[in-house]
């Protein structure tokens, strides 16, 4: 008579020798059952869809010492090697200890290769995006051969980019577009990043966090004066506006900041937008988004080559109070050429590695003086 641990040991060598069986004489039941398979189930496939990675496991959505903010980066393919540059300075310097989310966007669809590299470098949830055609290209309504002829005299003159479509497309996205994104509907804040830019110094506090507890709408590392063969008329579309919507400017605004005579005319000064961090609920607003279609109306992006700096600069300095414009003195940046290098105790607390006397606050391009003069 068989004990209850022989019944055991007989059943479990009966199903032994049936799975061996079934694994030599069953191909796909051999594939799924071996070793490699069932641990790659519990590890995961290793084939991973580089559409985007969910939010860290902690969950910050609830945590009160965060803003509701993002980093945005408008990059194409070929931007990767200096995206990888800033996106990981970025990390190093401040988005590691807060893990804030990013998001790419692109007039065309990432590589994998674009979306695998980012994802090995950050563990903040990422999101890429596609930029809609209508939010990219230049509109039907513009008069080509009106705009072709004006991008040939840039050209003769040598303005900078004045031959290009591309960079107007991007010049008007910036301006009137990208915070219309649908990946940035959830956000109230955004950062502004771009290719191969520096970031010199260590932040231990949040800039989010500064925008949202001083009601600031807009923050600037550096300002300089613009290039006036691309904004002739420029101006001139904004008194206009001023005149027809008066209601809409805000009281003690900063127009000493871009205009010396009350608002005659422009002294071309702007904050670099390369680098911004703004509040997107003022883009989204009665005012901006009114003063942004009027502008657009113009046609000046495509006629001229208006950019989204003197536009968002104007639009931050006439539609929101001065207060509400904020200088991060602290944060060390760089974009090719200009940098802005916190000085003395500043750059020592940051552990900043820029040169105190590389430092554009204060050179005869800068604007700087005229912010600091409202105050």
């Amino acid at each position: 008579m068989m004990t209850p641990m022989r019944y055991v040991v007989l059943v479990l060598a009966i199903i032994i020798s049936l799975h061996f069986i079934l694994s030599f004489s069953h191909e796909e039941y051999g594939r799924a059952t071996s070793i490699t398979h069932l641990k790659e189930q519990l590890q995961g496939s290793g084939k991973t869809t580089y559409e985007s990675r969910p939010a860290p496991t902690t969950d910050h959505t609830s945590n009160t010492e965060r803003a509701n903010a993002t980093f945005v980066l408008l990059a194409r393919n070929s931007d990767l090697n200096g995206i990888v540059k800033s996106v990981k300075q970025n990390e190093d310097r401040f988005n590691k200890e807060y893990q804030y989310p990013y998001v790419f966007l692109n007039e065309e669809p990432f590589s994998d290769e674009f979306k695998k590299m980012i994802l090995e470098i950050t563990s903040s949830k990422v999101e890429f995006g596609l930029v809609p055609h209508d939010h990219w290209f230049q509109p039907d309504w513009i008069d080509e051969k009106k705009a072709a002829e004006s991008r040939g005299q840039m050209i003769k003159d040598q303005v900078i980019y004045g031959g290009s479509v591309p960079y107007r497309n991007m010049c008007r996205f910036n301006s009137g577009f990208f915070y219309r994104h649908e990946l940035l509907a959830k956000y109230k804040y955004y950062w502004r990043i771009e290719p191969d830019v520096t970031f010199f110094c260590d932040l231990h506090y949040d800039p989010f966090k500064v925008m949202q507890d001083g009601n600031k709408v807009y923050g600037f590392t550096i300002s300089l004066y613009e290039y006036p063969k691309t904004i002739p008329t420029l101006w001139d579309a904004v008194k206009e506006f001023i005149g027809n919507h008066s209601d809409l400017v805000a009281p003690g605004n900063a127009m000493s900041f871009i205009s010396d005579d009350n608002g005659r005319t422009y002294n071309n000064c702007h904050f670099w937008s390369n680098f911004e961090i703004g509040d997107l609920d003022f883009w989204r607003g009665e005012a901006y988004s009114k003063f942004f279609d009027f502008l657009d109306k113009k046609g000046g992006f495509y006629y001229e080559r208006w950019g989204d700096a003197p536009v968002h600069s104007i639009g931050a300095a006439l539609l929101a109070k001065k207060e509400q414009i904020h200088f991060f003195n602290d944060i060390g940046y760089r974009h090719n050429p200009f940098q802005h290098c916190p000085q003395g105790d500043l750059h020592h607390k940051g552990k900043c590695w820029c040169d105190p006397t590389d430092n554009f606050d204060y050179e005869g391009y800068s604007c700087l003086r005229r912010y600091d003069a409202m105050f």
